[in-house]
C-alpha cells in the first residue's frame, strides 16, 4: 500500500447575509478563484523526476522550482570543475528524485491547497474513494 496527501482548499469561511457587501456582486465573483478539487500526491521516489526534471516540473506546472532548478544547474556548471561535474549532476538528479513530491506539495500549498489529510490505498484511484469516503466535503471542486 502507498501513501497519498491529500491537498484541497481550504474551507470558505462563513459569512453573515445582513451585512451588506461594498463590492459589486460582479467584482466579487470575478476575484473569487475557479473551485478546484482534490490533488492526490503521492509519497516516494519519483524516476521520472529523477531521469528528467526539468519536463517533471513541466508537467506538474513547478514554474518556480523549475526556474530554481536550471540556476542550480548553472551554477554548478560554472562552479564545478569538470571532473567532478558529472558526479554533482547525478547527485542532484538523486536528490530531485527524492524530494519532487515534496516540492509539489510545497508549490500546491503556496498555491492555496494546503494537506487536507493523508490516505492509504493500492493506487490514487482508491486513495481517492477513500478521502472522499471519509471526507465527502473534499468532493466540492471534482467535475463529474
Amino acid at each position: 500500500m502507498r501513501s497519498f496527501t491529500i491537498h484541497a482548499p481550504p474551507p470558505a469561511p462563513q459569512t453573515r447575509t445582513s451585512v451588506p457587501s461594498t463590492m459589486p456582486a460582479t467584482a466579487a465573483r470575478a476575484k473569487a478563484p475557479a473551485p478546484r478539487g482534490p490533488v492526490l500526491v503521492p509519497e516516494g521516489f519519483s524516476i521520472l523526476a529523477a531521469l528528467v526534471p526539468p519536463l517533471w516540473f513541466l508537467a506538474h506546472r513547478l514554474w518556480l522550482v523549475l526556474a530554481l532548478y536550471v540556476a542550480l544547474a548553472v551554477l554548478m556548471a560554472f562552479l564545478l570543475p569538470g571532473p567532478v561535474l558529472p558526479f554533482a549532476s547525478l547527485a542532484a538528479q538523486l536528490l530531485v528524485g527524492f524530494e519532487a513530491q515534496n516540492l509539489r506539495r510545497w508549490t500546491l500549498a503556496r498555491h492555496g491547497l494546503p494537506v487536507a489529510g493523508v490516505v492509504m490505498a493500492r493506487d490514487a484511484e482508491a486513495a481517492l474513494l477513500r478521502a472522499l469516503d471519509a471526507r465527502p466535503s473534499l468532493a466540492k471542486g471534482l467535475h463529474a
